[in-house]
């Protein structure tokens, strides 16, 4: 019996078990996403979630959870089993900033997280609605200073990129307007085109197609460099303005204690999905980067993020309405 005992015990610790990852995934995935749909987030969510349905043969299925800045999502998705089939593609708000700006310590990306890879980096622009009647970030900036408080600036939520980008530049120009908070780009960016406020800081994936048709003018991109899709729009640095440098990213998470051989898959499979032409075109046509990271590198980035803009946060007194 003793002999039996030993077999069986044997024998269960060769079978594969449900984490081992040569049989991952054998159902679908969830992708968690803090915003609506439409936005740069879902967008980066759909495009990377195609492809890996097409290399891992199983759904991978973009769950849309907005609201209180990434809040909502970021809470579920660290409560969520550490199987690999929740996964999270999250932004700087709700991954570095949510939980300071909620006063509410539901989760922590460095304790509740595994950073598998960014996805993509995207600059963003400083876009007007045709009516305001500024036509160079400097008029724009005079406007403001003329008009103090007057001007209203659509914000995707507290604690975005866009809304911490905005309380840096009113704090280096000693500007002030009115910053209205909306859960997502998508209705940010169809007040501003509809004209119930007149200016955002938008990311240029979302931008691009109402500057394009004319809905939106853009004055200016925080890239190093000007964009290939907006070559008449010139850089923030161009202009004499160096630390209006921020960018958005959108990263691929797993939940704290997810099996290490599922995270090296994960991993392997999103570089194989980055570096696809045809992913990288797409990212490239909304004026974003495909960028693929090991676990270390990704983190090391947040880190640094987390380190710029958190004083950012705590000096503007960001906090959830």
């Amino acid at each position: 019996m003793r002999f039996l005992a030993i077999a069986l015990i044997a024998m269960s610790a060769l079978a594969p078990g449900p984490v081992a990852a040569g049989t991952y995934p054998e159902r679908n995935v969830r992708l968690i996403v803090p915003y609506p749909p439409g936005g740069n987030v879902d967008t980066a969510a759909r495009i990377v979630a195609e492809k890996l349905q097409e290399r891992l043969g199983q759904p991978f299925i973009v769950d849309n959870k907005a609201g209180a800045g990434g809040m909502i999502a970021g809470e579920a998705f660290a409560k969520s089993d550490h199987d690999g089939y929740t996964l999270f593609v999250g932004a700087n708000g709700p991954v570095l900033f949510a939980p300071l700006i909620n006063q509410r310590e539901a989760y922590s990306w460095k304790r509740d997280f595994i950073p598998i890879t960014a996805i993509s980096m995207t600059p963003l622009l400083l876009e007007v609605h045709p009516k305001t009647p500024a036509r160079t970030a400097k008029e724009f900036f005079d406007l403001v200073r003329s008009e103090p408080g007057k001007l209203t600036m659509a914000s995707p939520g507290a604690g975005t990129t866009n809304h911490l980008l905005s309380e840096l530049v009113q704090t280096e120009l000693g500007l002030k307007w009115v910053t209205v908070q909306y859960r997502g780009n998508a209705p940010a960016t169809n007040d501003l085109i509809g004209g119930q406020v007149q200016f955002a800081f938008d990311q240029v994936s979302v931008g691009l197609p109402f500057i394009k048709n004319g809905n939106v003018r853009a004055l200016a991109v925080t890239s190093p460099h000007r964009l290939a899709s907006l070559p008449d729009v010139p850089t923030f640095a161009e202009l004499g303005y160096k630390d209006f440098d921020a960018q958005t990213f959108t990263g691929l998470f797993a939940p704290a204690n997810t099996p290490p051989a599922i995270i090296s898959k994960l991993h392997d499979e999103m570089v194989a999905v980055l570096k696809d032409p045809t992913v990288i075109d797409k990212f490239d046509k909304l004026g974003a980067e495909s960028v693929p990271m090991t676990p270390a590198e990704f983190t090391a980035y947040l880190e640094h993020e987390d380190a710029k803009w958190t004083p950012v946060v705590r000096k503007a007194n960001i906090k959830a309405e």
